[in-house]
Formats: structure tokens, C-alpha cells, sequence
């Protein structure tokens, strides 16, 4: 499992207008690829305009098999919905490591 990591500083009082049409538009767009597991949003109590969304991926493979067009597609319906009140402020990827129980 491969585990994509996106940290947005949000406008505080847009931020759960940008929780919903993220929910509405990205993970509903997202859920429709292969290899697709769950999304989760994390906010921080302490920094209202924090916002850090874990979406896991079966494959780090299929995840990135996604045309670069499709993404820019979304992003575009996304900005369109919400403006200039987000930015994303990390991006990473880390893969899931299992160890046996012994």
C-alpha cells in the first residue's frame, strides 16, 4: 500500500466548504480509479487553516497510472468551486511497510 500525503493551508472560514467540495469533487473523481482505497481529512485544533488529507493506494503503479490531463481536469472544477482560498503547502509519498508477526 502506498500512501499519498497533500497538507493544505486553507482560508478558516472556507474550510469546511473546502472539506465538502473536496469530498464532492476530488475523492468522488478518485474513487473511480483502479487501486483507490480511502481518502482520510485530518484537521489540526491547533492551526484552524491546516488541513491534511491521506488518501491510501493499493499500488504506487496504479496510482500514478492517472493521466496527468484527468488530474488537471479536476483540479480545475476544484479551483473553479473554491478560489483563491487554498494552497497546498506539502506533498509526500510513503509506502506501507509490513512486517511478519513472529
Amino acid at each position: 500500500m502506498v500512501i499519498e500525503l497533500l497538507k493544505f493551508q486553507v482560508d478558516p472560514n472556507r474550510r469546511e466548504s473546502f472539506i465538502q467540495q473536496d469530498a464532492e469533487i476530488w475523492t468522488t473523481a478518485l474513487a473511480k480509479y483502479p487501486g483507490f482505497l480511502s481518502k482520510e481529512v485530518w484537521i489540526n485544533p491547533h492551526n484552524l487553516s491546516e488541513v491534511t488529507f491521506i488518501i491510501r493506494w493499493a499500488t504506487r503503479e496504479q496510482w500514478k497510472a492517472i493521466f496527468e490531463a484527468d488530474l488537471a481536469v479536476i483540479d480545475s472544477k476544484f479551483a473553479q468551486a473554491l478560489g483563491d482560498t487554498y494552497q497546498l503547502i506539502e506533498s509526500a509519498e510513503y509506502q506501507v511497510r509490513k512486517f511478519p508477526h513472529t
